[in-house]
């Protein structure tokens, strides 16, 4: 199984510098193999509403970028419900403070080690080191921003 953090998809649906190279990492992937977890949904509703909030995107755009997310998820994605254990192992995480771990962070990769995941992905610089400080099969996927 192959897992993936938010930022690792947000460039399918909003347009970064990395949406090409994201795309056509994707192309050549397993369907059966990819995952996330509700709350990679979270985490992209969040991002959505403090874009409309900031004024990058409008009400309307915003509508459809969470639908298409929730299209791509729905048809390419098996997607995790964290369990207490994932809670209980972020928690852990967040107790080694020389990683700089988020909370939401700290979750993506207890859900993702827990499930066995083959592989975490993520664009975010901080998970990348958390998790390779933690012994966490990390990477970045494509060539940085």
């Amino acid at each position: 199984m192959l897992y993936f953090d938010t930022s690792f998809l947000v460039p399918l649906i909003l347009p970064e510098s990395t949406s090409d190279k994201v795309a056509h990492f994707f192309r050549g992937l397993p369907a059966a193999e990819l995952a996330v977890s509700h709350w990679t949904r979270v985490e992209f509703s969040s991002l959505i509403a403090r874009e409309v909030r900031m004024g990058g995107l409008e009400a309307g755009a915003a509508t459809q970028a969470a639908a298409r997310f929730e299209a791509m998820l729905e048809e390419s994605f098996g997607v995790l419900l964290p369990s207490t254990a994932d809670f209980e192992l972020a928690k852990q995480y967040l107790g080694n403070f020389r990683t700089g771990l988020r909370a939401g962070d700290a979750l993506h990769l207890a859900i993702a080690k827990n499930n066995r995941a083959e592989t975490v992905y993520s664009l975010d610089r901080i998970l990348l080191s958390a998790g390779r400080a933690l012994g966490l099969p990390v990477s970045i996927g494509v060539a940085p921003r």
